[in-house]
Protein backbone atom coordinates (compact mmCIF):
# COMPACT_ATOMS: atom_id res chain seq x y z
CA UNK A 1 0.00 0.00 0.00
CA UNK A 2 1.38 3.33 -0.94
CA UNK A 3 2.36 6.31 1.60
CA UNK A 4 -0.68 8.52 -0.32
CA UNK A 5 -3.29 5.61 0.23
CA UNK A 6 -2.15 5.38 4.11
CA UNK A 7 -2.61 8.50 5.00
CA UNK A 8 -6.50 9.30 3.17
CA UNK A 9 -7.44 5.73 4.87
CA UNK A 10 -6.52 7.21 8.41
CA UNK A 11 -8.04 10.73 7.68
CA UNK A 12 -10.80 9.39 6.36
CA UNK A 13 -11.21 6.70 9.16
CA UNK A 14 -9.92 8.64 12.10
CA UNK A 15 -12.37 8.20 14.98
CA UNK A 16 -12.79 12.13 15.76
CA UNK A 17 -14.79 12.04 18.98
CA UNK A 18 -11.75 10.69 20.92
CA UNK A 19 -8.92 12.65 21.08
CA UNK A 20 -5.64 13.89 23.54
CA UNK A 21 -3.99 11.88 26.67
CA UNK A 22 -7.37 11.37 28.98
CA UNK A 23 -9.35 8.01 27.09
CA UNK A 24 -11.05 5.66 29.79
CA UNK A 25 -14.49 3.43 29.64
CA UNK A 26 -17.05 6.56 29.03
CA UNK A 27 -15.37 7.64 25.81
CA UNK A 28 -15.83 4.61 24.09
CA UNK A 29 -18.43 3.28 25.50
CA UNK A 30 -20.47 5.39 22.22
CA UNK A 31 -18.17 4.19 19.99
CA UNK A 32 -18.73 0.36 21.28
CA UNK A 33 -22.55 0.74 20.70
CA UNK A 34 -21.99 2.70 17.33
CA UNK A 35 -20.09 -0.41 16.02
CA UNK A 36 -22.40 -2.90 17.88
CA UNK A 37 -24.12 -4.01 14.62
CA UNK A 38 -20.55 -4.44 12.59
CA UNK A 39 -18.70 -6.46 15.25
CA UNK A 40 -19.14 -9.18 18.10
CA UNK A 41 -19.00 -7.08 21.18
CA UNK A 42 -19.27 -8.72 24.65
CA UNK A 43 -18.33 -7.52 28.53
CA UNK A 44 -15.39 -10.26 29.21
CA UNK A 45 -15.13 -9.84 32.82
CA UNK A 46 -14.75 -6.56 35.23
CA UNK A 47 -12.11 -4.40 36.75
CA UNK A 48 -11.30 -4.23 40.15
CA UNK A 49 -13.85 -1.41 40.67
CA UNK A 50 -16.26 -3.43 38.82
CA UNK A 51 -16.00 -1.68 35.85
CA UNK A 52 -16.85 -3.65 32.62
CA UNK A 53 -13.63 -4.64 30.55
CA UNK A 54 -14.46 -5.46 26.55
CA UNK A 55 -13.70 -7.47 23.99
CA UNK A 56 -14.26 -6.71 20.55
CA UNK A 57 -14.35 -9.67 17.54
CA UNK A 58 -13.74 -8.56 14.02
CA UNK A 59 -13.09 -10.58 10.91
CA UNK A 60 -13.88 -14.46 10.42
CA UNK A 61 -10.47 -15.64 9.06
CA UNK A 62 -8.05 -19.00 10.27
CA UNK A 63 -5.07 -16.61 11.21
CA UNK A 64 -6.08 -15.13 14.53
CA UNK A 65 -5.07 -11.88 16.06
CA UNK A 66 -5.23 -10.73 20.02
CA UNK A 67 -4.21 -7.12 20.90
CA UNK A 68 -5.19 -5.85 23.61
CA UNK A 69 -4.21 -1.55 24.65
CA UNK A 70 -3.88 0.29 28.07
CA UNK A 71 -2.99 -2.54 30.48
CA UNK A 72 -1.51 0.98 31.93
CA UNK A 73 -4.32 3.10 32.28
CA UNK A 74 -2.46 6.26 31.15
CA UNK A 75 -1.32 5.13 27.97
CA UNK A 76 -3.94 5.42 25.56
CA UNK A 77 -2.52 6.38 22.01
CA UNK A 78 -2.62 2.84 21.13
CA UNK A 79 -6.67 2.46 22.02
CA UNK A 80 -7.73 5.80 19.87
CA UNK A 81 -5.52 3.99 17.09
CA UNK A 82 -7.96 1.10 17.68
CA UNK A 83 -11.19 3.21 17.30
CA UNK A 84 -9.21 4.46 13.80
CA UNK A 85 -8.62 0.69 13.06
CA UNK A 86 -12.36 0.06 13.51
CA UNK A 87 -14.19 2.44 11.38
CA UNK A 88 -11.12 0.88 8.62
CA UNK A 89 -12.98 -2.26 9.35
CA UNK A 90 -16.11 -1.30 9.63
CA UNK A 91 -15.27 -0.05 5.67
CA UNK A 92 -15.99 -3.57 3.49
CA UNK A 93 -14.54 -2.22 0.59
CA UNK A 94 -11.08 -1.90 2.06
CA UNK A 95 -10.70 -4.09 4.75
CA UNK A 96 -12.41 -7.43 3.20
CA UNK A 97 -9.26 -8.94 2.59
CA UNK A 98 -7.77 -8.65 6.33
CA UNK A 99 -11.82 -9.85 7.61
CA UNK A 100 -11.84 -12.96 5.49
CA UNK A 101 -8.19 -13.82 6.10
CA UNK A 102 -7.85 -13.17 10.21
CA UNK A 103 -10.11 -13.21 13.23
CA UNK A 104 -9.24 -10.15 15.61
CA UNK A 105 -9.85 -10.18 18.88
CA UNK A 106 -9.30 -6.60 20.71
CA UNK A 107 -9.17 -5.66 24.30
CA UNK A 108 -9.41 -1.70 24.16
CA UNK A 109 -8.87 -0.87 27.54
CA UNK A 110 -8.02 -3.59 29.82
CA UNK A 111 -7.08 -1.29 32.39
CA UNK A 112 -10.79 0.61 32.90
CA UNK A 113 -9.92 2.10 36.59
CA UNK A 114 -6.20 3.06 36.00
CA UNK A 115 -7.66 4.75 33.07
CA UNK A 116 -10.39 6.68 34.92
CA UNK A 117 -7.75 8.52 37.18
CA UNK A 118 -5.26 8.09 34.69
CA UNK A 119 -2.51 5.83 36.10
CA UNK A 120 0.00 3.12 35.36
CA UNK A 121 -1.32 0.93 37.91
CA UNK A 122 -4.48 -1.10 38.58
CA UNK A 123 -6.98 0.11 41.54
CA UNK A 124 -5.03 -2.34 43.80
CA UNK A 125 -1.60 -0.37 42.73
CA UNK A 126 -0.32 -3.70 40.50
CA UNK A 127 1.28 -3.14 37.33
CA UNK A 128 -0.53 -5.45 35.21
CA UNK A 129 2.29 -6.11 32.95
CA UNK A 130 4.22 -7.53 36.56
CA UNK A 131 1.49 -10.18 36.91
CA UNK A 132 1.69 -12.36 34.45
CA UNK A 133 2.38 -15.45 36.37
CA UNK A 134 0.94 -14.58 39.60
CA UNK A 135 -2.41 -13.63 38.18
CA UNK A 136 -3.55 -11.96 41.43
CA UNK A 137 -5.58 -9.08 39.83
CA UNK A 138 -8.82 -9.30 38.37
CA UNK A 139 -7.73 -7.88 34.92
CA UNK A 140 -4.98 -10.27 34.65
CA UNK A 141 -7.36 -12.92 34.69
CA UNK A 142 -9.59 -11.62 32.23
CA UNK A 143 -6.54 -11.13 29.27
CA UNK A 144 -5.24 -14.91 30.28
CA UNK A 145 -8.87 -16.36 29.89
CA UNK A 146 -9.28 -14.40 26.75
CA UNK A 147 -6.19 -15.40 25.24
CA UNK A 148 -6.85 -19.37 26.48
CA UNK A 149 -9.91 -19.30 25.27
CA UNK A 150 -8.98 -17.89 21.65
CA UNK A 151 -6.00 -19.20 21.46
CA UNK A 152 -4.47 -16.65 18.72
CA UNK A 153 -1.34 -16.86 16.51
CA UNK A 154 0.08 -13.26 17.01
CA UNK A 155 -0.55 -11.25 19.97
CA UNK A 156 -0.30 -7.25 19.72
CA UNK A 157 0.62 -6.00 23.26
CA UNK A 158 -0.34 -2.33 22.74
CA UNK A 159 1.28 0.17 24.61
CA UNK A 160 2.55 4.28 25.18
CA UNK A 161 6.13 5.07 26.49
CA UNK A 162 7.43 8.22 27.99
CA UNK A 163 9.20 11.28 26.24
CA UNK A 164 12.49 10.26 27.72
CA UNK A 165 13.73 7.52 24.93
CA UNK A 166 15.83 8.16 22.24
CA UNK A 167 16.40 5.90 19.45
CA UNK A 168 19.96 4.60 19.66
CA UNK A 169 22.43 7.14 21.44
CA UNK A 170 21.18 9.97 19.15
CA UNK A 171 19.39 12.98 19.12
CA UNK A 172 16.30 11.31 17.80
CA UNK A 173 13.25 10.75 20.13
CA UNK A 174 12.15 7.02 19.68
CA UNK A 175 9.12 8.07 18.48
CA UNK A 176 7.58 4.49 18.04
CA UNK A 177 9.44 1.97 19.28
CA UNK A 178 8.80 -2.13 18.85
CA UNK A 179 9.92 -5.07 20.60
CA UNK A 180 10.15 -9.02 19.87
CA UNK A 181 9.86 -10.26 23.92
CA UNK A 182 12.69 -13.07 25.22
CA UNK A 183 11.03 -15.80 25.34
CA UNK A 184 13.67 -17.50 28.16
CA UNK A 185 16.45 -16.03 30.32
CA UNK A 186 18.79 -16.29 27.30
CA UNK A 187 16.95 -14.15 25.39
CA UNK A 188 17.29 -16.70 22.18
CA UNK A 189 16.10 -15.86 18.82
CA UNK A 190 14.03 -18.57 18.46
CA UNK A 191 11.69 -19.06 14.99
CA UNK A 192 8.88 -17.92 17.06
CA UNK A 193 10.59 -15.03 18.11
CA UNK A 194 11.60 -14.42 14.30
CA UNK A 195 8.10 -14.26 13.21
CA UNK A 196 7.53 -11.29 15.31
CA UNK A 197 10.82 -9.87 14.45
CA UNK A 198 10.06 -9.97 10.77
CA UNK A 199 6.66 -8.16 10.92
CA UNK A 200 8.08 -5.45 13.18
CA UNK A 201 11.01 -5.26 10.35
CA UNK A 202 8.10 -4.18 7.68
CA UNK A 203 6.55 -1.82 10.79
CA UNK A 204 10.20 -0.24 10.76
CA UNK A 205 10.36 0.06 6.95
CA UNK A 206 7.20 2.04 6.42
CA UNK A 207 7.73 3.99 9.44
CA UNK A 208 11.59 4.91 7.99
CA UNK A 209 10.11 6.91 5.18
CA UNK A 210 7.87 9.39 7.26
CA UNK A 211 9.97 9.77 10.42
CA UNK A 212 13.52 7.88 9.63
CA UNK A 213 16.09 7.32 12.35
CA UNK A 214 13.08 7.40 14.78
CA UNK A 215 12.16 3.91 15.35
CA UNK A 216 13.98 2.11 18.46
CA UNK A 217 13.67 -1.57 20.03
CA UNK A 218 12.83 -1.66 23.51
CA UNK A 219 14.59 -3.40 26.00
CA UNK A 220 14.35 -6.80 25.59
CA UNK A 221 15.12 -8.08 29.33
CA UNK A 222 13.85 -11.48 29.94
CA UNK A 223 11.00 -11.08 32.51
CA UNK A 224 8.37 -13.76 32.91
CA UNK A 225 6.33 -12.17 34.77
CA UNK A 226 5.34 -9.69 31.95
CA UNK A 227 2.82 -10.38 29.31
CA UNK A 228 4.73 -10.26 26.32
CA UNK A 229 7.21 -12.73 27.63
CA UNK A 230 5.23 -15.24 29.16
CA UNK A 231 2.87 -14.92 25.93
CA UNK A 232 5.65 -15.67 24.02
CA UNK A 233 6.96 -17.94 26.18
CA UNK A 234 3.44 -20.09 24.79
CA UNK A 235 5.10 -19.82 21.81
CA UNK A 236 2.53 -17.50 20.34
CA UNK A 237 4.27 -14.68 18.30
CA UNK A 238 3.75 -11.66 20.38
CA UNK A 239 4.57 -7.82 19.39
CA UNK A 240 5.36 -5.29 22.08
CA UNK A 241 3.93 -1.48 20.60
CA UNK A 242 5.62 1.33 22.59
CA UNK A 243 4.12 4.99 20.96
CA UNK A 244 5.88 7.10 21.85
CA UNK A 245 7.19 11.32 21.10
CA UNK A 246 7.07 13.23 17.75
CA UNK A 247 8.12 17.38 18.08
CA UNK A 248 5.78 18.66 20.43
CA UNK A 249 3.06 16.01 19.78
CA UNK A 250 1.86 16.07 23.62
CA UNK A 251 -1.18 14.80 22.77
CA UNK A 252 0.29 11.93 20.17
CA UNK A 253 -1.93 12.61 17.48
CA UNK A 254 0.40 12.58 15.27
CA UNK A 255 1.93 9.41 16.68
CA UNK A 256 -1.79 8.03 16.66
CA UNK A 257 -1.54 7.66 13.03
CA UNK A 258 1.59 6.26 12.40
CA UNK A 259 0.14 3.46 15.15
CA UNK A 260 -2.63 3.47 12.98
CA UNK A 261 -0.19 2.94 9.72
CA UNK A 262 1.79 0.12 11.84
CA UNK A 263 -1.63 -1.67 12.38
CA UNK A 264 -2.24 -1.94 8.85
CA UNK A 265 1.04 -3.20 8.12
CA UNK A 266 1.65 -5.74 10.75
CA UNK A 267 -2.11 -7.15 9.29
CA UNK A 268 -1.50 -7.16 5.84
CA UNK A 269 2.00 -8.91 6.42
CA UNK A 270 0.51 -11.53 8.58
CA UNK A 271 -2.32 -11.93 5.67
CA UNK A 272 0.08 -11.71 2.82
CA UNK A 273 1.98 -14.53 4.35
CA UNK A 274 4.68 -11.63 3.45
CA UNK A 275 7.30 -13.42 7.13
CA UNK A 276 10.69 -13.94 6.57
CA UNK A 277 12.43 -15.63 9.09
CA UNK A 278 15.71 -14.27 7.99
CA UNK A 279 14.74 -10.34 8.56
CA UNK A 280 15.57 -11.09 12.01
CA UNK A 281 18.97 -9.55 10.80
CA UNK A 282 17.17 -6.73 10.22
CA UNK A 283 15.84 -5.86 12.92
CA UNK A 284 18.97 -6.56 14.96
CA UNK A 285 20.20 -3.21 13.00
CA UNK A 286 17.16 -1.12 14.87
CA UNK A 287 18.83 0.84 17.53
CA UNK A 288 18.07 0.14 21.11
CA UNK A 289 16.04 2.76 23.33
CA UNK A 290 18.56 4.95 25.25
CA UNK A 291 17.40 7.33 27.87
CA UNK A 292 18.77 10.33 27.05
CA UNK A 293 15.48 12.94 26.62
CA UNK A 294 14.31 15.35 28.55
CA UNK A 295 11.50 17.63 27.61
CA UNK A 296 13.81 20.84 28.19
CA UNK A 297 16.97 21.83 28.79
CA UNK A 298 17.82 25.44 29.76
CA UNK A 299 21.73 26.06 28.29
CA UNK A 300 24.33 27.96 29.61
CA UNK A 301 22.95 28.58 32.99
CA UNK A 302 24.92 30.55 36.04
CA UNK A 303 24.30 28.09 38.92
CA UNK A 304 26.44 28.14 42.43
CA UNK A 305 29.13 29.96 40.19
CA UNK A 306 29.08 27.48 37.38
CA UNK A 307 28.07 27.47 33.66
CA UNK A 308 25.82 24.37 34.11
CA UNK A 309 22.33 23.33 32.37
CA UNK A 310 19.30 22.60 33.88
CA UNK A 311 16.63 19.74 32.94
CA UNK A 312 13.13 19.93 33.25
CA UNK A 313 10.46 16.80 32.64
CA UNK A 314 7.15 17.49 32.39
CA UNK A 315 4.68 15.44 34.94
CA UNK A 316 1.54 13.98 33.28
CA UNK A 317 -1.33 15.38 35.79
CA UNK A 318 -5.23 14.59 36.12
CA UNK A 319 -6.58 18.11 36.92
CA UNK A 320 -9.63 18.67 36.26
CA UNK A 321 -10.73 15.57 33.93
CA UNK A 322 -7.62 17.08 31.47
CA UNK A 323 -4.11 15.85 31.60
CA UNK A 324 -1.86 18.40 32.59
CA UNK A 325 1.85 18.54 31.73
CA UNK A 326 3.59 19.91 34.67
CA UNK A 327 7.42 21.26 34.86
CA UNK A 328 9.47 19.85 37.42
CA UNK A 329 13.68 20.65 37.57
CA UNK A 330 14.98 16.93 37.37
CA UNK A 331 18.75 18.00 37.32
CA UNK A 332 21.31 20.89 37.06
CA UNK A 333 24.39 19.65 35.48
CA UNK A 334 26.53 19.71 32.21
CA UNK A 335 24.40 17.24 30.80
CA UNK A 336 26.64 17.20 27.68
CA UNK A 337 25.30 13.47 26.87
CA UNK A 338 21.27 14.54 26.82
CA UNK A 339 19.01 16.25 24.21
CA UNK A 340 15.54 17.52 24.71
CA UNK A 341 13.03 17.91 23.06
CA UNK A 342 12.49 21.99 23.41
CA UNK A 343 15.68 24.03 24.43
CA UNK A 344 16.02 27.45 26.29
CA UNK A 345 18.91 29.62 26.61
CA UNK A 346 20.00 31.39 29.80
CA UNK A 347 22.94 33.33 28.18
CA UNK A 348 25.26 32.77 31.81
CA UNK A 349 22.62 34.51 33.70
CA UNK A 350 21.10 33.21 36.87
CA UNK A 351 17.86 31.27 36.60
CA UNK A 352 15.21 32.27 39.01
CA UNK A 353 11.76 30.64 40.21
CA UNK A 354 8.51 32.47 40.94
CA UNK A 355 9.85 33.72 43.81
CA UNK A 356 13.07 35.62 42.41
CA UNK A 357 15.30 32.67 44.08
CA UNK A 358 17.82 30.60 42.35
CA UNK A 359 15.92 27.47 41.02
CA UNK A 360 16.23 23.99 42.90
CA UNK A 361 15.83 20.48 41.80
CA UNK A 362 12.29 19.27 42.24
CA UNK A 363 10.93 22.99 41.64
CA UNK A 364 7.27 22.94 39.59
CA UNK A 365 6.72 25.88 37.99
CA UNK A 366 5.23 26.92 33.75
CA UNK A 367 7.81 29.46 33.97
CA UNK A 368 11.35 30.43 35.10
CA UNK A 369 12.84 34.22 34.93
CA UNK A 370 15.76 34.87 33.15
CA UNK A 371 17.47 38.57 33.30
CA UNK A 372 14.19 40.33 34.60
CA UNK A 373 12.31 37.89 32.04
CA UNK A 374 9.87 35.36 31.99
CA UNK A 375 10.57 32.37 30.19
CA UNK A 376 7.40 29.68 29.67
CA UNK A 377 8.47 26.03 30.01
CA UNK A 378 5.41 24.66 28.60
CA UNK A 379 5.49 23.23 25.54
CA UNK A 380 1.90 25.07 23.78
Amino acid sequence: MQEKAFNTIFKTHKETTIYGRYIHSEHIEPLLKKHASNFNIEVVGESVLEENIYSIRVGSGEKKILMWSQMHGNESTTTKSIFDLLNFFADNNLSESILKACTIVIIPILNPDGAKVYTRLNANNVDLNRDAQNLTQPESKVLRDVFMNFKPDYCFNLHGQRTIFSAGKTNNSASLSFLSPAQDKDCTITDNRKIAMSIIVKMNAMLQKEIPNQVGIYDDAFNINCVGDTFQSFNVPTILFEAGHLANDYDREEVRRLVFKSYLVALNTIVDDAIDLDDYQNYLAIPKNEKLFFDVIIKDVLHDNEKLNIAVQYQEKLIDKKVRFIPKLEEIDNLDAFFSHNCLNANGNVVLDERNTPVSIGHENDFVIVNNVKLSLKFD
